[in-house]
């Protein structure tokens, strides 16, 4: 049997011999606060099959003690290998029972077990997706096999439990020891997925209100700890949530299904949040205790939207199998930016934020070695897990951006509401979602689909033109190229902007929509046009490609970025210019100074952090190293004298200051923050409270300010879980090798590492102006490699493999021995571990072709 892994084509034949499933689990987590290793897991699952036909379920436990089939006793010593139970002899109708003692995660997978420092209390919730429900209770983990979930869990009386159904009242009963206990028995759900049930428990704080809408009232809960409460932020949550629910049940023309909506904000969380149905988990470093800014809301909006629209897209209509995951990502990436700029009053530039920071995440991914079609080939559960990335989200939903053009908003809309009601609670595969979408809009999308969906890379897209004496265009053209690797040319929907400088800045007089394909399109509609200041490709940014930009334009963005009036416009602009720093075809340090002129006018305070941390990028990873220096002291005066002109108490004033505390090298500018912390010649109106304190904690421990001692003395303030975290973070950036073992230990060799504490402690160990302390690291990364990612599992393995990667060493012997090990240890480990350890040698490959650029000057 193969471990822990599944096949597609696995699947796909259990899914032939299996109907009609059902679950009935039972989760004993009463001794949970006592620090027990293991919970009690009985499941109860019926199902139909052919009669005669073998097959197998999932678990991973510590301990199977029962099997029983149809009434027979199965050895677990001989049907069970540690992930599966293989069923042979089965009937019509069929039910299994197993009997084990499941683990307590550390890692965020399975049932997460977490103990808050300020209260001593234990909080406990699921994470299923992908192949995570196996860790909790026996199942068929696979989306096609939906089924209805029966949950009971016992636990102590005075927790709350919730699952995907309604919270019935629990019945109370005593302990062996007397200990007061309940049992929370949860009515059947309707039909959906393993990897989206979900079970939270705990003393956890609870609001709740109510949405009344069209289609019924619905109950809704915000859940945290208690430590957190007065930081809810309940009116805002609560709004956006209501504000998604009116959008999406009248756009999709589908009830919400699920009858109540929770959402649970829980303790060391490896991602943004999950789309449990009815029961969304959400990191809840989202619950802000401390000042905050615009950026931030608006993040944490999206993520509400985003999950509330998987209810639909995902939830109600799920995938066959994980080949169609972009389409659960990129609808719900799609819906949330929509929803944010369609239904809030607060975050209505959300396709500027889009802009700014997801497609950036997106392009990258897409230059990468390890790049796939945004309907990728997904062969078994380690092919998913490495591919919740920037194509399956961003690039997939800038494409569904550009399907919106291409067919219309209100045909796309149209074809959503068929497809709902023609499948839910069912499951389906990419053809469903376009047959509706042809009908709509008259288009065959096989070309479209096959260009776009089905094949990997990013375009380019220049304009080509001509101007007479009079300046006026005689001929314009869109060229469109595609890289070597992946030379697909494809169709765009696009709009060309032209813009002149004004009295009101940099404002745009011309907009012409158009239709592109191929290697050069002739526009004529441009014809006749004067040539502006400034040509600018894909404005309004509808389609999804890398542009350049001709001479004039150039020079136009380089002298006044800061004079684009809109925010879109400018972000697209932002774009090409780090797109052409990326490429070696901007110097880094232009860059930086492009950034430093233009950063005062951004409004968009997603752009702003965007832009600031691409510039320490460009001056850390890009720049030669012989300019480092003194782009530092550049990029740190700069930020001093931001911060003096920026507002007091403004957004902009605060991520002023985080950059600033973050891009000190000097003497002075280290004890300017010791003062900070010191409550001593702060800028009028800056706080610095707990979370900021900490961030200048950080910045101090890489300055060699702060030693140990201090950084426990900073725990007193903050007994938190998350001031355990950034403690960690602050003693691995410290610049001693003792610190940097002692964090290599805590994060790559222990096991017992609590998640979110390795990843903060890993955030903590590569630090600019470090490198001599991070070298001997290089050979220790790639030993590590050959194992860390099943040892510790694929989320944590992943944090060493990604984060711990010597990428920012970018020299060239850094190179020789990543080329080196690829070469070596290609057939020896295992496909996630290659692409990782892959994707970090094409950073050092570009990073070094950026340097030999800024060479240059």
């Amino acid at each position: 049997m193969p471990g822990t892994n599944l096949t597609r084509d696995e699947a796909r034949t259990r899914a032939g011999l299996l109907r009609d499933v059902s679950y009935a689990i039972e989760l004993d987590l009463s001794t949970a606060a006592a620090g027990a290793p293991t919970f009690a897991s009985t499941t109860t699952l019926t199902f139909g099959a052919e009669d005669g036909a073998s097959t197998f379920a999932d678990l991973i436990a510590a301990t199977v003690r029962e099997i029983t089939l149809n009434g027979r006793a199965l050895d677990p010593d001989s049907v069970y290998d540690g992930a599966r139970i293989q069923l042979d002899g089965l009937a019509e109708r069929n039910e299994l029972r197993v009997v084990a003692d499941c683990i307590y995660s550390r890692t965020g997978e399975g049932l997460h077990r977490s103990v808050d420092p300020a209260d001593k209390e234990t909080y406990l919730y699921t994470q299923f997706e992908v192949p995570d429900a196996r860790r909790v209770f026996t199942t068929f983990e696979q989306p096609d096999l939906k089924a209805p979930f029966t949950f009971t869990v016992s636990a102590p009386a005075r927790w709350v439990v919730i699952s995907n159904a309604a919270t019935p009242e629990p019945t109370p009963y005593a302990g062996e020891n007397g200990e007061e206990l309940a049992r929370w028995e949860f009515a059947p759900t309707v039909p959906m997925s393993t990897y989206i049930t979900a079970v939270v428990a705990g003393p956890y704080h609870v609001v709740t209100d109510v949405y009344e809408g069209p289609n019924g009232s619905y109950p809704l809960a915000l859940l945290c700890r208690p430590s957190l409460a007065d930081h809810l932020d309940t009116e805002d949550l609560f709004e956006v949530t209501k504000q998604g629910f009116e959008l999406f049940e009248r756009a999709f023309g589908t009830p919400y299904p699920f009858g109540k909506y929770d959402q649970a904000f829980v303790p060391e969380y490896n991602m943004g949040a999950m789309e449990n149905a009815g029961c969304v988990t959400i990191r809840d470093e989202y619950i802000y205790r401390s000042r905050t800014t615009h950026a931030e809301l608006e993040s944490r909006a999206n993520t509400v939207l985003h999950e509330l629209a998987h209810m639909w897209f995902g939830d109600l209509v799920t995938m066959t199998w994980w080949d169609d995951l972009w389409l659960n990502e990129s609808f719900a990436e799609w819906a949330s930016h929509w929803a944010q700029a369609t239904a809030t009053t607060k975050y209505a530039d959300a396709w500027t934020t889009f802009c700014n920071a997801r497609k950036t995440w997106a392009y990258r991914q897409d230059q990468l070695p390890s790049t796939h079609p945004i309907a990728a080939d997904m062969v078994d559960f380690h092919a998913v897990e490495v591919n919740f990335d920037g194509i399956t989200y961003a690039k997939g939903a800038s494409t569904l951006r550009q399907l919106v053009a291409f067919v219309g908003e209100d045909t796309f809309i149209s074809a959503l509401k068929e497809y709902f009601a023609d499948h839910a609670f069912g499951n389906t595969e990419l053809a469903d979602l376009l047959k509706p979408l042809e009908k709509a809009s008259g288009r065959d999308l096989d070309d479209w689909t096959e260009r776009w969906l089905r094949t990997a890379g990013v375009n380019t897209l220049r304009a080509d033109f001509t101007v007479d004496a009079e300046g006026a265009f005689t001929a314009f053209a869109i060229e469109q190229t595609a890289a070597a690797d992946f030379p697909v040319l494809r169709p765009h929907r696009l709009a060309v902007g032209l813009y002149r400088r004004t009295d009101a800045g940099l404002v745009r007089t011309e907009r012409f929509e158009v239709d592109i394909d191929g290697a050069r399109t002739e526009l004529a509609e441009l014809v006749g046009a004067t040539q502006p200041d400034l040509v600018l490709l894909n404005d309004d940014d509808l389609t999804y490609a890398k542009i350049r930009l001709d001479e004039r334009s150039r020079t136009t963005l380089v002298e006044s970025i800061d004079q684009l009036a809109e925010s879109l416009p400018r972000a697209l602009a932002w774009g090409a210019t780090w797109d052409m720093t990326r490429d070696a075809e901007m110097p880094a340090s232009q860059y930086v100074g492009i950034v430093l002129k233009g950063i005062r006018a951004e409004t968009d305070l997603t752009g702003v952090r965007s832009l600031l941390g691409q510039a320490t990028t460009a001056i850390n990873n890009y720049a030669v190293p012989e300019n480092r220096a003194a782009l530092r002291a550049q990029y740190e005066e700069a930020l001093a004298g931001l911060l003096a002109d920026a507002a007091a108490g403004s957004d902009h004033q605060l991520a002023f200051a985080r950059a600033y505390i973050g891009g000190v090298f000097s003497e002075a500018g280290a004890d300017r923050l010791a003062g900070w912390l010191d409550g001593n010649d702060l800028p009028d109106g800056l706080v610095v409270d707990t979370d900021l304190r900490w961030t200048l904690i950080v910045a101090l421990a890489r300055l060699g300010r702060v030693d140990g001692d201090a950084i426990e003395d900073e725990l007193t303030r903050d007994t938190t879980i998350t001031g355990q975290e950034r403690a960690a973070q602050a003693r691995a950036a410290r610049p001693t090798a003792e610190a940097k073992e002692a964090a290599w230990r805590i994060a790559v060799e222990s096991e017992d590492t609590p998640n979110e504490t390795q990843f903060r402690t890993i955030l903590g160990f590569q630090q600019p102006g470090q490198e001599e302390l991070l070298r001997p690291y290089v050979g220790k990364y790639l030993s590590a490699a050959k194992d860390v990612y099943t040892r510790l599992g694929s989320s944590m393995g992943e944090n060493v493999l990604v984060y711990l990667s010597p990428r920012n060493l970018a020299e060239e012997s850094t190179l020789e021995a990543l080329t080196g090990w690829l070469d070596s240890e290609a057939d020896a480990v295992d496909a996630p571990t290659l692409r990782y350890v892959g994707e970090a040698r094409a950073d050092l490959v570009r990073a070094l072709s950026a340097q030999r650029r800024d060479a240059e000057g």
